[in-house]
């Protein structure tokens, strides 16, 4: 058994005198620095991490509401009220793409100087739920389509902003799950989204003299302000910052914990200066345009949720029975999303879980094409579903 001044000198190697002096002074005095593990004050920042990255979920659940409630909306006169013709729908949904495209990576390279991201991100957050709301109140398809180009560069900031701050807090081996339950965001908004614009869409027809489909856009806009103000308060900044909701200690460990897992691989914290070479030396990296391509081919396989409302209802359901039935193969991904991600942290191995993934997408496209039997097309959903499986596992 360890003596005391042996503990203290095991603290001290891991730690540091800093860190264990400042834990010393966050505990009660009767407690013994020396008795505290590592385990538990990693425990402690997970879990308290856990519960302020949760936000991240639910923005991004309503991300994907508003990126998708277009096409919810299309089922009950949005096409016919703003005079659309011809593709000039398949264009709006497009439109939001352009600014994405290119404002990903300025974005992060942004986020990297950024004392703040927390306020970064939410500003923008409350900014596309902003546009959404004008989209509510636009009178022809021009007004629309500029304002959903809009929405493209704001919500570019989201996505790619969420997985380089759960990068700089989580651990490789921690990385896959967290992130499974962050993408497992698109899963859950399209089974409360379709449930949300089906209730919205079947009551509000003529409320105030607007149509359903403004009040879709109305309510879900200004619901995505209100979560957007509140999380300057509550998501996390990085852990090389103020981190006022953790002790000293747990804050050292922290960032202690970024540097072990760097170690090998680059520094754990990134540097100020040349932001143009770090670009410059990705895209001469090629693993960089096989993840990139491997990402843009699994998108591609999920763009068919664009238009999941519009696929269920030619199976002849009414707009209200076709939404509901948007739920269950969207509740069967986002369980398969996380039991995968999880499995694939265990085992460490990547690979293997996104080609498991895929190989369900090319099934159920298989069976999408091959039939007219509504059980068996509706089966086909459920598998086609699974492509979003892939997704974090391979962006882990």
């Amino acid at each position: 058994m360890s003596s005391p001044s042996e503990n203290r000198l095991l603290l001290l190697s891991e730690f540091g005198d800093a860190t264990l002096s400042a834990y010393g002074a966050s505990l009660n005095t009767n407690d013994n620095p020396e008795s505290i593990s590592r385990n538990v004050l990693e425990r402690n920042i997970l879990r308290k991490l856990d519960f302020r990255t949760a936000y991240l979920v639910l923005i991004y659940i309503l991300n994907q509401m508003d990126r998708h409630n277009a096409a919810a909306a299309r089922l009950r006169g949005f096409e016919e009220d703003l005079g659309m013709r011809g593709k000039q729908f398949n264009t709006l949904i497009s439109s939001l793409y352009i600014g994405y495209l290119f404002t990903q990576t300025p974005s992060n390279l942004i986020l990297t100087h950024i004392a703040k991201p927390s306020l970064y991100l939410s500003s923008c957050v409350s900014l596309w739920g902003l546009l959404t709301t004008f989209i509510g109140i636009s009178t022809n398809y021009y007004q629309a389509l500029f304002l959903r180009f809009l929405i493209g560069f704001l919500e570019a900031t989201f996505y790619p902003g969420t997985v380089y701050l759960l990068s700089r807090w989580y651990k490789r081996e921690e990385l896959g799950y967290r992130a499974a339950f962050f993408t497992a965001g698109i899963g859950v908004s399209n089974v409360f989204g379709s449930l949300f614009a089906s209730g919205i869409l079947a009551t509000m027809e003529g409320v105030l003299g607007y149509a359903a489909w403004r009040w879709l856009f109305l309510i879900e806009g200004y619901l995505t302000v209100f979560v957007g103000v509140c999380g300057m308060f509550i998501l996390p900044d990085f852990p090389s910052g103020s981190a006022r909701w953790l002790t000293p200690a747990e804050h050292a460990l922290a960032r202690k914990r970024m540097e072990e897992d760097s170690e090998g691989h680059g520094a754990a914290e990134p540097t100020s200066s040349g932001r143009f070479s770090d670009v410059l030396s990705l895209v001469k990296d090629r693993r960089v345009w096989l993840v990139g391509t491997a990402l843009c081919c699994c998108n591609t396989s999920l763009s068919f949720n664009m238009f999941f409302p519009t696929l269920v209802a030619t199976m002849g359901y009414s707009p209200t029975i076709s939404l509901l039935l948007c739920a269950p193969p969207w509740v069967v991904s986002t369980i398969t999303a996380i039991i995968v991600a999880r499995h694939s942290d265990a085992t460490r191995e990547r690979f293997g879980h996104t080609a498991f993934a895929l190989s369900m997408s090319i099934t159920g496209y298989i069976l999408a094409m091959s039939t007219m039997n509504i059980t068996v097309r509706y089966l086909s959903l459920f598998v086609l579903a699974q492509s979003q499986v892939s997704n974090g596992v391979l962006l882990t």
